[in-house]
Protein backbone atom coordinates (compact mmCIF):
# COMPACT_ATOMS: atom_id res chain seq x y z
CA UNK A 1 0.00 0.00 0.00
CA UNK A 2 2.39 2.80 0.83
CA UNK A 3 4.46 2.06 -2.51
CA UNK A 4 1.10 2.37 -4.26
CA UNK A 5 0.62 5.96 -2.24
CA UNK A 6 3.88 6.99 -2.94
CA UNK A 7 3.26 6.98 -6.10
CA UNK A 8 0.45 9.38 -6.12
CA UNK A 9 -2.17 6.85 -6.44
CA UNK A 10 -5.22 8.02 -4.52
CA UNK A 11 -7.11 6.38 -1.97
CA UNK A 12 -9.54 4.96 -4.30
CA UNK A 13 -7.10 3.51 -6.71
CA UNK A 14 -5.29 1.85 -4.14
CA UNK A 15 -8.78 0.14 -3.05
CA UNK A 16 -9.43 -0.83 -6.62
CA UNK A 17 -6.27 -2.48 -6.75
CA UNK A 18 -6.50 -4.50 -3.50
CA UNK A 19 -9.74 -5.17 -2.98
CA UNK A 20 -10.06 -3.14 0.18
CA UNK A 21 -12.66 -0.20 0.69
CA UNK A 22 -11.25 3.18 0.28
CA UNK A 23 -12.22 3.89 4.16
CA UNK A 24 -9.71 0.44 4.88
CA UNK A 25 -7.08 2.97 2.65
CA UNK A 26 -7.73 5.49 3.95
CA UNK A 27 -7.09 4.51 7.79
CA UNK A 28 -4.30 2.47 7.08
CA UNK A 29 -3.02 5.84 5.32
CA UNK A 30 -3.61 7.95 8.52
CA UNK A 31 -1.90 4.55 10.91
CA UNK A 32 0.95 4.80 8.76
CA UNK A 33 1.13 8.68 9.38
CA UNK A 34 0.31 8.34 13.07
CA UNK A 35 3.39 5.41 13.51
CA UNK A 36 5.90 7.51 11.78
CA UNK A 37 5.11 10.83 13.62
CA UNK A 38 4.75 12.45 9.61
CA UNK A 39 2.07 14.67 8.25
CA UNK A 40 1.94 13.60 4.60
CA UNK A 41 1.96 11.21 1.87
CA UNK A 42 4.89 12.52 0.58
CA UNK A 43 6.81 12.30 4.11
CA UNK A 44 6.57 9.27 5.18
CA UNK A 45 7.57 7.92 1.85
CA UNK A 46 10.41 10.42 2.43
CA UNK A 47 11.03 8.29 5.76
CA UNK A 48 10.55 5.05 4.06
CA UNK A 49 12.89 5.58 0.97
CA UNK A 50 15.95 6.88 3.55
CA UNK A 51 14.96 3.72 6.00
CA UNK A 52 15.35 1.46 2.77
CA UNK A 53 11.85 0.00 3.30
CA UNK A 54 10.82 1.58 -0.39
CA UNK A 55 13.55 2.10 -3.54
CA UNK A 56 12.52 4.46 -6.44
CA UNK A 57 12.72 3.32 -9.73
CA UNK A 58 15.06 4.43 -11.97
CA UNK A 59 12.56 6.34 -13.79
CA UNK A 60 11.70 8.31 -10.81
CA UNK A 61 15.13 8.84 -9.80
CA UNK A 62 15.31 10.73 -13.51
CA UNK A 63 13.02 13.38 -12.27
CA UNK A 64 15.07 14.43 -9.40
CA UNK A 65 18.44 14.26 -11.35
CA UNK A 66 17.30 16.63 -14.31
CA UNK A 67 16.27 19.41 -11.83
Amino acid sequence: MLTRAATGETNRAIAEALFLSPRTVHTHVEHLLRKTGTASRAEVTALAVRDGLLRPAPEHLAFFVER
